[in-house]
C-alpha cells in the first residue's frame, strides 16, 4: 500500500530497456521491479524509442510509417499500445470519478473499419456490432467548463452504442447535468434508459391485467439538440429543439451549445490517422481503434496543457526576457476539474501506479 513506509529499495538492476530498481517489502519479503504494472515491465526496447513510438500514434502518422521510421514491427507496436490502453483505462477508471459539471456536449465523428460499406449493413447503412468492415463512429462525451474528456466510445451509429455512450458518462460524472448534443434519434432513448423514471398508470376500473408502469425521463433530466441544416456541405441555418427538462434549462440559464465538443473532435482529427479524410491510413480492427482512442482521453485529460483553462500567473512572478510573455501557468482539463495537481509527463503517462479502490475505501 501507498505511503504506508512498508518499501525500501533494495538494488539497482541494469537492463536492456534501461536502468531499474528493485524494492522489497519490509512485512512480506516480496520483492518486484520500479517498471511492474507499467508499459515499460520487462520490455527489451529502450523506454526513449517506447515513448516515441506511442507519441507518434498520436500525431496522425500511420502504423506503417512508424515502423519503416524507427525499424519496429507492426505487431510490436500494437503490443505497446495494448499495454498503454491498458495503463489509460486504469488512470481514467481511478481519477474519473464523481466529476462536479453543469452540462454535458456529445457528438460522433465518421470513421471506418476496412472499408466504408459493410456487407452485413442494414438499410440504414450502419454496420452492426459484430461486423469486421464498415462505418464505426467515434462517439465524445466532454465537459465543456473543464474541457474535460468523459467518456469516448468507437461502435456503430445505432442505440446500442448511443446508450453504452451515455453510461459510460453517467458513471464518471455526479448527479444529473444538463446534455446537449446534434439531432441524432437515438439519444433522447438512451438517456431515458440511463435516467429513467417509472410512471404507475391509474386504473381504470375495468377488467383486466393492469397497465406496466411506462418508463418516461426523469424530471431533472434536461435534454436539448441542435440541429445543423446543411446545403451541399455549407451551413445554412441552426434549429433548437428541448427535448426534456425545458423548465430547468430556462432556471439555469445555460445555452444550447455543442460548439465546444466540435472542437475536441477537431482537435481529434489531426491525432488519429485513421480520422484523416482520403487517405489510405484506416484502422482494420475495432479493438485497436478503441485502444487509440482511449489512450488519447487520458493524454489528453492530464498531460496535455489547454490554453482556455490556464491558471494566473503569480502576482509577484518575474518577468521573463524577450517579446512573447506567458499569459498564465499550463493547466490540463484534469487539473481545472481538480483531479490532479499537476501536468503529467508522457512517461507519468505510461508509468502511473493506482492504490485499489477498495483500499482507497478503507483508508478514507
Amino acid at each position: 500500500m501507498k505511503n504506508c513506509g512498508n518499501v525500501r529499495a533494495l538494488a539497482t538492476s541494469q537492463t536492456q530497456s534501461g536502468r531499474r530498481r528493485i524494492f522489497a517489502c519490509t512485512r512480506c519479503g516480496e520483492q518486484c521491479s520500479e517498471t511492474r504494472q507499467t508499459v515499460f515491465f520487462a520490455l527489451r526496447t529502450p523506454e526513449e524509442k517506447v515513448i516515441i513510438v506511442l507519441k507518434r500514434l498520436l500525431c496522425k502518422v500511420e502504423l506503417t510509417s512508424i515502423s519503416f521510421a524507427l525499424g519496429v514491427t507492426e505487431e510490436t507496436i500494437l503490443g505497446w499500445l495494448r499495454r498503454a490502453a491498458e495503463k489509460a483505462t486504469e488512470s481514467n477508471h481511478d481519477l474519473l470519478r464523481e466529476v462536479q459539471v453543469t452540462q454535458v456536449q456529445r457528438d460522433e465523428m465518421w470513421s471506418f473499419i476496412r472499408r466504408t460499406h459493410s456487407p452485413e449493413a442494414g438499410s440504414d447503412g450502419e454496420s452492426p456490432e459484430e461486423s469486421v468492415d464498415g462505418r464505426q463512429w467515434v462517439g465524445v462525451s466532454c465537459a465543456p467548463e473543464y474541457r474535460l474528456v468523459l467518456a469516448a466510445y468507437v461502435g456503430p451509429r445505432t442505440l446500442q452504442s448511443a446508450l453504452i455512450l451515455v453510461q459510460m458518462t453517467a458513471a464518471v460524472v455526479l448527479g444529473g447535468p444538463c446534455f446537449f448534443s446534434d439531432g441524432f434519434s437515438s439519444s433522447l432513448s438512451a438517456l431515458v434508459a440511463v435516467y429513467p423514471e417509472m410512471k404507475e398508470c391509474a386504473r381504470t376500473g375495468t377488467r383486466g391485467r393492469p397497465r406496466k408502469p411506462v418508463q418516461e425521463p426523469h424530471p431533472d433530466l434536461v435534454y436539448a439538440q441542435l440541429i445543423k441544416h446543411k446545403h451541399q456541405g455549407r451551413l445554412q441555418t441552426l434549429t433548437e429543439r428541448v427535448c426534456c427538462g425545458a423548465a430547468r434549462l430556462t432556471a439555469l440559464g445555460l445555452k444550447i451549445s455543442t460548439s465546444l465538443v466540435e472542437r475536441l473532435t477537431l482537435t481529434l482529427r489531426p491525432a488519429f490517422a485513421p480520422l484523416t479524410r482520403k487517405s489510405l491510413g484506416c484502422c482494420k480492427d475495432r479493438e485497436q481503434w478503441r485502444r487509440r482512442v482511449v489512450f488519447f482521453q487520458a493524454f489528453y485529460n492530464f498531460a496535455r496543457p489547454h490554453q482556455s483553462v490556464r491558471c494566473p500567473l503569480p502576482t509577484a512572478a518575474p518577468s521573463l526576457g524577450g517579446l512573447i510573455q506567458p499569459k498564465g501557468q499550463p493547466c490540463t482539463p484534469g487539473m481545472a476539474a481538480g483531479l490532479t495537481d499537476h501536468v503529467w509527463t508522457f512517461r507519468e503517462l505510461l508509468t502511473a501506479k493506482f492504490e485499489p479502490l477498495l483500499n482507497q475505501n478503507t483508508s478514507g
